[in-house]
């Protein structure tokens, strides 16, 4: 399987079940919207800011058609200007490259310096898509699952209205 086998190991001692599926690289939606033909999954964007000052960062979770206007979402998230945190920040806090940004990731954030902002329509779907820390594969798990191990893994996490 491709991924972290580390991620592999927590999701089993944490009973989460997952689907997984192979296929070719997908750094993005458009590229991956291509594989996941049959799979029965909400698909997810996933996308990491900073902060204006550089010290804080985050993970926004949404539903992988939907567009996002950064200054709309600045004024959503209450948390002052806001941009795309560089591909060095990326691999600092979440251990990934872009095009892999993922919530699974955080497992590499052993400080929860990141918080995570969920789209509430999320809260809507039975089973959510990601990719296992590569672009090389998807994994379904149950949305509840999702939030079990982001309670796991100690991040701070919240649902705010995106769209």
């Amino acid at each position: 399987m491709n991924g972290s086998p580390a991620l592999y190991e927590l999701l089993d001692e944490l009973n989460i079940g997952y689907e997984y599926h192979e296929h070719p690289e997908a750094p993005t939606i458009e590229i991956a919207m291509q594989y996941w033909d049959g799979i029965d999954a909400t698909h997810c964007k996933n996308l990491f800011f900073r902060n204006h000052k550089g010290n804080k960062h985050y993970l926004v979770l949404l539903e992988c058609s939907q567009a996002l206007d950064i200054h709309d979402l600045e004024k959503r998230l209450k948390q002052g200007k806001i941009s795309f945190a560089s591909p060095e920040r990326m691999d600092k806090y979440l251990g990934v490259k872009p095009g892999s940004v993922t919530p699974f990731a955080l497992i590499n954030d052993s400080q929860k310096h990141v918080h995570v902002f969920i789209d509430k329509n999320l809260q809507k779907a039975k089973f959510l898509s990601f990719h296992p820390l590569v672009n090389t594969a998807s994994l379904v798990i149950k949305r509840d699952d999702l939030l079990k191990l982001l309670d796991h893994l100690g991040n701070t996490y919240e649902f705010i209205e995106m769209y």
